[in-house]
């Protein structure tokens, strides 16, 4: 037995690389990181470690990459727009696009230095930042093993598309399609879906999780996940929609907002049994679970996360870019209806909540696009492509 333990491979080192701008690509790596802790036999044996790149950065850079993001997306989106439109349609030759690498070389040495202590058998990018750095180091030979990348859009932006990667990681055939269009080869593109946290892996039963957050699971129940631009602050938007008619509840989350999450209490105590004010919160699926209906803005994440559990969503003011090809997606599938102010999702929240056929239609064909184990399907593709390595 000792001799059988001894001749078992070691776990290959999987390093998965994020970027703080947003939540979305840091849980995408999140997700990929629970799945190598507790693969259930479905995948080889795995150590990750999951980074953020804005750990190993001068200040000044991550408060450009992240802060002036966060801003720029709430403040003037539009601006954001034109630039996601401006340097996806850049020439790689452009003068902007060479500052802009010649920038991100110099402030990530630290970053470098990390990846080469830790030697892993595999990395897996979740942001373009860390694959652009990659593809550099593996041009310039000063890093050996396999780099992949998880797009994490319903949509593909150049920024993503470097040389030298072993594969790419698409959300769906269209954006595959777009891979190939880009010039990257058929045999190095995986459609997986995004990775999502293994709890959306086996939707979590109603009955009980309404229970244990104080909602009756009988009624129709609606789960607002976030105001944004044209809709108000999320007490006024909660305070409109329990003024409709209908004997439904609503579940309102406010994450780390105090303030938010203060008014919407206040709200709560007008409206008996019918307002649930949630801060933030690890069990985002079992409260999704509770609901027959989501209103969210249109990450990546959060809408791969509604897909795996079969809820229809109305996406509100999609941001300019990434958020918008998400939202065209979504509602081109038929899952999805999309309000740009307070008007109209009051609008579509009667319309949904007077005709509950189309809510179920929305909800099936919700669950057919689900991709729940995206997660897995990404770190086994890594995992037996080293494997096959070895093997050959």
């Amino acid at each position: 037995m000792e001799q059988q333990r001894m001749s078992q491979p070691a776990a290959k080192k999987i390093l998965i690389l994020s970027v703080s701008a947003g939540a979305g690509h840091m849980r995408a790596a999140q997700a990929i990181e629970a799945y190598a802790a507790h693969p259930g036999g479905a995948t080889p044996a795995a150590t990750a470690c999951h980074l953020d790149v804005m750990d190993f950065v001068t200040p000044a850079f991550r408060k450009l990459y992240t802060d002036f993001y966060i801003k720029l997306v709430n403040k003037a989106p539009a601006l954001w727009g034109y630039l996601y439109h401006a340097t996806h349609d850049a020439p790689k030759d452009s003068s902007i696009q060479r500052l802009r690498r010649g920038v991100e070389r110099l402030n990530t040495r630290a970053l470098m230095a990390k990846i080469a202590a830790f030697r892993p058998d595999a990395i897996v990018c979740t942001h373009f930042l860390p694959a652009e750095l990659l593809s550099r180091a593996l041009r310039q030979h000063q890093l050996a093993c396999p780099v992949w990348v998880q797009v994490t859009d319903f949509d593909l932006h150049r920024m993503w598309v470097h040389e030298h990667m072993q594969g790419y990681f698409a959300a769906t055939d269209e954006v595959a399609f777009r891979m190939r269009h880009e010039g990257i080869p058929p045999e190095r593109i995986h459609v997986t879906g995004i990775p999502i946290m293994p709890a959306f892996a086996q939707a979590p039963a109603r009955v009980p999780s309404a229970q244990a957050f104080g909602l009756d699971p009988r009624r129709t129940t609606i789960l607002l996940m976030g105001g944004g631009a044209g809709l108000g602050s999320l007490d006024a938007v909660a305070a409109r929609l329990l003024a409709l008619p209908g004997d439904f509840q609503l579940i309102v989350l406010a994450g780390k907002n105090a303030a938010a999450l203060a008014a919407l209490r206040t709200l709560a105590s007008q409206y008996p049994g019918r307002l649930l004010a949630q801060g933030f919160t690890s069990e985002v699926e079992r409260l999704m679970a509770c609901a027959d209906l989501v209103i969210t803005k249109p990450g990546g994440l959060t809408t791969s996360e509604c897909l795996a559990l079969g809820l229809p969503m109305i996406v509100n003011s999609p941001i300019p870019g990434q958020e918008e090809r998400n939202a065209d997606y979504l509602l081109e599938q038929g899952v999805a209806l999309k309000a740009f102010d307070a008007v109209t999702l009051e609008y579509r929240v009667r319309l949904l909540l007077a005709q509950p056929q189309q809510l179920q239609a929305m909800r099936a064909k919700a669950l057919a696009l689900g991709r729940p184990r995206a997660a897995c399907e990404v770190l086994a593709r890594v995992l037996a492509d080293g494997v096959a390595a070895e093997q050959a």
